[in-house]
């Protein structure tokens, strides 16, 4: 093939020799896809992941995972980018406004999510013998269709612009839903391995689960203190920005090198942020022009962790499309039973369900923390699910490479529809 050829190999070697040039190529390829695409009318985002497709090891082999692990930086400083935004939203007066009606939203689609994937998971094992899904893998994977990527939301809301009632529904359902999951799977997970008879350590119990969420909390409130104490001595806004970034930084190496959680931490800081201060705001405008290439090559190199071969087996195939499906149905029916228990206006009942179906980042985290238990080498040959264990992870992954390449569509015309044109 042409890309096996001599030239092609050497353009792999000069990646090597220095991650700028793999950065630079990157984000060239990001940007001619993301403009192709807008074109189009297609969400840039979905450029962006495409062009990472294109690109990875798994389809021309231009770009490996050993070479994209040089480019860690770039995803972890893109999520704390990312959740620090997020965390702006939360401000008092707002969330005494629709606080209320966030929990509601997020308990009634979480529950109706989880039942809907756990029903229809042990209904598919019935009709598949080849993939035995017992009920402690159906719950596990109930559980992680609850959680929702964020990522792709904030960027496209950043890109649109948009504010209003329904983003502010659209950042808290979101939030909270993904603080719920981790906690909830810490559960279930607990719950399985006794059930499998799996000796698990106390690492991976629930109460971890709360400890990893309550310290995060603690992190981000004391980095959103420091920040603004800082800030308030500072009058230069390039200080500004050099003082945020910092901060930025710090807290979200000190949250990865503790197992916290980075999204979790930036987005109490920057809660914590607006609530001290409206004037706060100054520190975000100001990191604003630096977000657009950092978010652009956290979707290319999220394209290029896909793995299309995945669908080569037929039963992952059948499993994985089956599993999109009443996942998208459950996501979109519990947070449609919300909205209506809570009495909200017809356009944000519509659409608010249609951005839920985003599913990368946290989703990816359970299946990572599956992988290094001892449930995932527990159970012995001979067993009635021995063997499950892999195609169950590649269900999910699959999930994950559809919602992170269909999501944006969806998503950018539900907030335009369900937002009623707030934008600036």
């Amino acid at each position: 093939m042409w890309w096996q050829g001599s030239y092609w190999h050497e353009l792999k070697t000069l990646f090597l020799e220095h991650p700028l040039f793999l950065v630079g190529i990157l984000l060239i390829i990001g940007y001619f896809l993301g403009k192709l695409f807008r074109r189009l009318t297609l969400p840039e985002i979905s450029g962006f992941i495409f062009a990472g497709l294109i690109v990875n090891s798994f389809t021309t082999g231009l770009v490996t995972h050993e070479l994209t692990a040089s480019l860690n930086i770039v995803t972890e400083t893109a999520i704390g980018l990312l959740a620090l935004s997020v965390g702006t939203e939360f401000s008092a007066r707002k969330m005494r406004r629709i606080g209320r009606n966030i929990v509601w939203i997020t308990c009634i689609g979480l529950l109706v999510t989880f039942l809907v994937v756990l029903l229809s998971c042990l209904a598919l094992s019935r009709f598949l013998p080849e993939l035995p899904i017992g009920y402690p893998y159906a719950i596990l994977l109930a559980v992680m269709a609850c959680a929702t990527a964020p990522a792709v939301i904030i960027a496209e809301i950043h890109h649109l612009r948009a504010h209003g009632r329904f983003v502010d529904y659209l950042f808290g359902v979101v939030a909270l839903g993904d603080a719920v999951a981790v906690v909830v799977f810490g559960l279930a997970f607990t719950i399985v391995t006794n059930i499998l008879n799996v000796e698990v350590p106390a690492s991976y119990t629930v109460i971890s689960s709360l400890r990893e969420i309550a310290l995060s909390v603690v992190a981000g409130a004391i980095g959103g203190l420091v920040l603004h104490r800082l800030s308030r001595h500072i009058q230069n806004p390039g200080e500004h920005l050099v003082a945020t970034i910092g901060v930025l930084f710090i807290m979200t190496g000190f949250a990865i090198v503790l197992h916290l959680s980075p999204l979790l931490a930036n987005m109490v800081m920057g809660a914590v942020l607006i609530n001290l201060s409206s004037g706060n705001h100054r520190l975000f405008r100001q990191i604003e022009p630096l977000t657009p290439p950092i978010y652009a090559l956290f979707f290319v190199i999220a394209g290029i962790e896909m793995n299309p071969g995945i669908f080569l087996q037929r039963t992952v195939l059948i499993a994985g499309l089956f599993y999109i499906v009443v996942r998208a149905a459950g996501k979109y029916a519990g947070t449609y039973a919300g909205t209506l228990a809570c009495g909200l206006a017809p356009p944000i009942r519509r659409n608010l369900g249609l951005c839920m179906f985003s599913q990368g980042g946290v989703a990816l985290g359970f299946v990572l923390l599956i992988q290094s238990s001892p449930l995932a080498s527990g159970l012995i040959e001979g067993d009635p699910l021995y063997g499950v264990f892999p195609e169950m992870v590649n269900i999910v992954l699959a999930s994950i490479f559809v919602n992170e390449l269909a999501s944006p569509f969806l998503l950018r015309h539900a907030i335009l529809r369900g937002n009623e044109m707030e934008t600036e």
